[in-house]
């Protein structure tokens, strides 16, 4: 590795500057009504629709996006784009349906919105889970990966460089939701352009290579020497389908995945909770157009690194202890990088982890604060004494997050798939509980707690399947397929969505049991009126169905 030079640090504390004096200059202006927890915790009425989507965007791209999304783009091609560009539908399905629903019940984090629409057990239970999974799972990844990214390219110590990322996302944390919302335009500005000069240099180099030049013949010659990392929809013979299982990231697991993730989770819905309704959709609608772009960020590097690869170069750049390692892909290309330019991308990739983490550490205090310690442990606390403990609970949390890291073996798993598996072992539980919250009256409090606790088991049960009966009679219709130890496993995805499926079918029984012996439901204030969207949304979120519609016919 070249390392960095003395111009790329230039360019680093550039970025730096301008992201720490922004910072300190909305603190400053805000600081006087920052009063509230509210405000404190949601910036409520303070950010703008651009301030929401960048914050959106920034708080969900991070090092496992550019280095393992890279890798994936390497090793399986564009379809993994299936995660960004299946998410812009996601968005808008969560800007129409979701967000109307809780600024209409006045709900500000998701253990409320259960608590409201079920009983108090339900949302401890939930606010609880959602602590240890945020800084066990979420928090922990994002603060490794990002350390080991930053480490490897620039050559500092891996110590210097967690200590170094937690410290400048703490700065921006304490500063509440409106520091990080605006501070995030500016990081994911840095995040696209120096994300886009990566690419268009690689691409360029695939030109080059081939006697050509130029990110445009660069893509073609991509497409043509690799044509088979361009397809969106797996067969079952391809050696990734397990990971992505054909027509179920269009048509099955992939939308569990991704609304829950846009729809029920504290960390990216929190930026939405504190604007008007007609803001906060304009903000999920940037987002959207936003993550159509991310693939040409995080995916084709990826691409342009095996077509180079398999072209002979970078043989020994992408070995890890005597093995291929496609998450080796990015820092290799970032490697190859002019000076400045280099810089640039290092900005954009730190940017990605400091506002992730940020954000992140942002909604652990939250739900501390306003679900726990406010419910538990101080119920007649002062707006004060919320906000302080919730600058207390930033530091805890982002201290315990250096501290267990190292012990989790996340780099050992990857950072993409450590997320994925561990989460999606409740996804399927939590996305019924609020699916039917919403739009059903019917749903019980048991019926939520089956959900909770029973998808969890259930979800462990699919998990452990393979070892107790031989599932080798799914093969053929593409639900299970031979690992390398010839046993048959039900992919990912798909498992995530029987579960759900069996969750639906249980909490209606409960429910319906429940309901005939005249059980008393707390239903949700829901006017039909309140899902119809202003004509500019409806316009981009058209376009932007057109958009998705073109890319999967033509990758298919």
């Amino acid at each position: 590795m070249k390392r960095l030079q003395t111009g790329d640090y230039i360019v680093f504390l550039i970025y730096f500057l301008i992201v720490a004096l922004y910072g300190w200059w909305v603190y400053q202006r805000k600081k006087n009504v920052n009063a509230t927890s509210h405000d404190y915790f949601l910036a409520e009425g303070s950010l703008t629709w651009w301030a929401i989507g960048a914050s959106l965007i920034a708080s969900n791209i991070s090092a496992e996006q550019f280095i393992g999304m890279s890798g994936s783009g390497f090793k399986m091609g564009l379809a993994i784009s299936t995660y960004e560009w299946m998410a812009s539908l996601t968005l808008i399905i969560v800007a129409v349906f979701f967000i109307p629903v809780y600024l209409k019940n006045k709900i500000f984090t998701m253990p409320q919105f259960l608590k409201q629409r079920y009983n108090g057990t339900v949302a401890m239970i939930m606010a609880v889970f959602w602590l240890l999974l945020y800084v066990v799972v979420n928090l922990t990844s994002i603060l490794y990966l990002g350390a080991l990214a930053v480490s490897s390219i620039s050559g500092v110590s891996f110590a210097v460089c967690m200590w170094g990322l937690a410290i400048f996302a703490i700065i921006i944390a304490l500063g509440g939701m409106k520091v990080i919302g605006y501070t995030d335009v500016i990081q994911v500005f840095f995040l696209i352009l120096g994300g886009l000069v990566t690419t268009y240099i690689a691409l360029d180099l695939v030109a080059q290579h081939f006697g050509s030049s130029g990110p445009v013949s660069g893509f073609n010659l991509m497409a043509s020497h690799a044509s088979d990392h361009f397809h969106m929809i797996f067969k079952k013979d391809n050696p990734s389908y397990m990971d992505l299982p054909g027509l179920t990231v269009l048509v099955g697991g992939m939308w569990i995945v991704n609304l829950n993730y846009w729809g029920c989770n504290q960390y990216i819905t929190q930026r939405a909770l504190g604007a008007d309704l007609k803001t906060a959709r304009g903000g999920i609608l940037f987002a959207a157009f936003l993550k159509l772009l991310m693939p040409v960020i995080v995916v084709l590097p990826g691409i342009a690194a095996f077509v180079l690869y398999k072209q002979d170069l970078f043989q020994k750049e992408m070995m890890h202890n005597g093995e291929l390692n496609p998450d080796n892909a990015y820092p290799v290309l970032l490697d190859l990088l002019p000076t400045y330019m280099k810089g640039l991308s290092f900005a954009a990739l730190t940017a990605a982890v400091v506002a992730s983490l940020a954000g992140k550490v942002n909604s652990i205090a939250t739900i501390f604060t306003l679900d726990i310690y406010k419910n538990t442990f101080k119920t007649d606390a002062s707006e004060k004494n919320l906000v302080l403990v919730g600058k207390i609970a930033v530091v805890v949390a982002m201290f315990l997050g250096i501290v267990i890291s190292p012990y989790l073996g996340i780099d050992k798993k990857g950072g993409f798939q450590y997320i994925q598996e561990y989460t999606g072992f409740v996804s399927p539980g939590i996305f019924a509980m609020f699916i039917l919250g919403f739009f059903w009256r019917k749903t019980t409090s048991n019926a939520a707690l089956f959900a909770t606790i029973g998808g969890f088991i259930l979800s462990v049960m699919f998990k452990l399947l393979p070892g107790w009966v031989n599932l080798s009679f799914l093969a053929n219709s593409g639900f299970s397929k031979a690992n390398d130890a010839g046993v048959y496993e039900i992919p990912f995805l798909d498992r995530m969505g029987f579960v759900f499926l069996i969750c639906i079918f249980v909490m209606y029984v409960i429910s319906m049991i429940e309901n005939s012996k005249g059980d008393k439901v707390n239903a949700l204030q829901v006017d039909t009126k309140m899902f119809k969207a202003h004509t500019s949304f409806v316009v981009g979120s058209v376009l932007i169905c057109g958009i998705l519609v073109a890319l999967y016919s033509i990758y298919w």
